[in-house]
C-alpha cells in the first residue's frame, strides 16, 4: 500500500490535472455543476454495480471516476470563490468529528444502534429540521427511499421490536392485497401493493438484508439465466419465440444449475 505521503502526492497530481483540463480542454471548460449531475449519478451506479459483483479492480476504477467528479465540482466552486477541495475536506472532517462524540467526546455508546441514533439526533440539530424525514432526498429510487425512511424513523425509536412482528405485517398486507385484487379496483390494488413492498423492505431491514442489493442480485441472476436460454437455443438454430413455455423451461432449469 502507498504511504500517506504518496497518497497526498497522488491527490495533488489529480488536482493539477483538473486545473490543466479546466483551462485547456474544450469539453472540460464547458462543464457546469448542472451538466455534470447526470454523469455523476451514472458513475455512482457503475460503482454500485462493481461493488455488487465484488470486482475490486473495477471498484478501484469507478472510485477514481467518482473522485474525479468531486474534484471537478470543487474546481468549479473555486472559480467563483465559493469553496474549493480544502473546504470540502474540512467540512466533512468537522462533520465526522461532531457526529462521533463517542470517539472525539465523552459520550458512551453500547453498540452500533446507539451510534446510529446519536447520528440522526445530531443531524436534526445541525440542520434545524422539524422532521427526521426532511433529510431523505426526493429523487432517491423508491426502494432505497423506503429503506432510508425506515432507518431514520427507527433511529428515533419508531420501529417494531421483533422481526416476527414485521413478518406478521407482511402477511397482513398480502391478505389486504388479495382482497383488493378480487374486488378489481386498480387504484386500491396499486395502493395495497405499495404497502406490501414497503413492509417487505421493512422486514428486510429487520433480518439484516439490504433490499436494493438483494433485488439487484436477483436481477443479475435472472439476466444471466435468460441469456443462457437465448444463447443455447440460438446455437441449435431455434427461434426462442417458437418454443413453448415447457420447452423453454428445459433450458431454464439447466441455467439454474449454473447460475445459483
Amino acid at each position: 500500500m502507498n504511504s500517506r505521503k504518496e497518497q497526498l502526492a497522488a491527490i495533488d497530481r489529480l488536482l493539477t490535472i483538473m486545473d490543466e483540463l479546466r483551462e485547456q480542454c474544450p469539453w472540460d471548460k464547458k462543464q457546469t455543476m448542472e451538466s455534470l449531475r447526470h454523469l455523476t449519478i451514472e458513475e455512482t451506479y457503475e460503482l454500485a454495480d462493481a461493488i455488487l459483483t465484488n470486482d475490486l479492480e473495477e471498484i478501484k476504477k469507478e472510485l477514481g471516476d467518482v473522485l474525479l467528479h468531486i474534484v471537478f465540482y470543487a474546481k468549479i466552486g473555486s472559480e467563483t470563490n465559493t469553496f474549493d477541495i480544502a473546504d470540502v475536506a474540512q467540512s466533512i472532517s468537522e462533520k465526522l468529528i461532531h457526529r462521533h462524540p463517542h470517539i472525539y467526546g465523552d459520550v458512551v455508546v453500547e453498540n452500533e444502534e446507539e451510534v446510529k441514533q446519536n447520528w440522526e439526533q445530531l443531524k436534526l440539530k445541525e440542520k434545524g429540521n422539524s422532521s427526521v424525514l426532511q433529510g431523505v432526498p426526493n429523487s432517491l429510487p423508491a426502494m432505497i427511499k423506503a429503506n432510508r425512511i425506515q432507518e431514520k424513523v427507527a433511529a428515533v425509536g419508531f420501529d417494531w421490536e421483533h422481526p416476527e412482528q414485521v413478518w406478521e405485517k407482511v402477511q397482513e398486507e398480502l391478505s389486504e392485497l388479495n382482497v383488493e385484487i378480487k374486488n378489481g379496483s386498480q387504484e386500491r390494488i396499486e395502493a395495497e401493493f405499495g404497502d406490501l413492498l414497503f413492509s417487505m423492505v421493512n422486514y428486510a431491514r429487520h433480518i439484516g438484508v439490504n433490499p436494493e442489493n438483494a433485488l439487484e442480485r436477483t436481477n443479475t441472476k435472472f439476466k444471466k439465466r435468460f441469456e443462457y436460454l437465448e444463447e443455447n437455443t440460438l446455437k441449435k438454430g431455434i427461434n426462442l419465440s417458437d418454443l413453448s413455455l415447457k420447452e423453454m423451461d428445459v433450458y431454464w432449469d439447466e441455467s439454474k444449475k449454473i447460475y445459483k
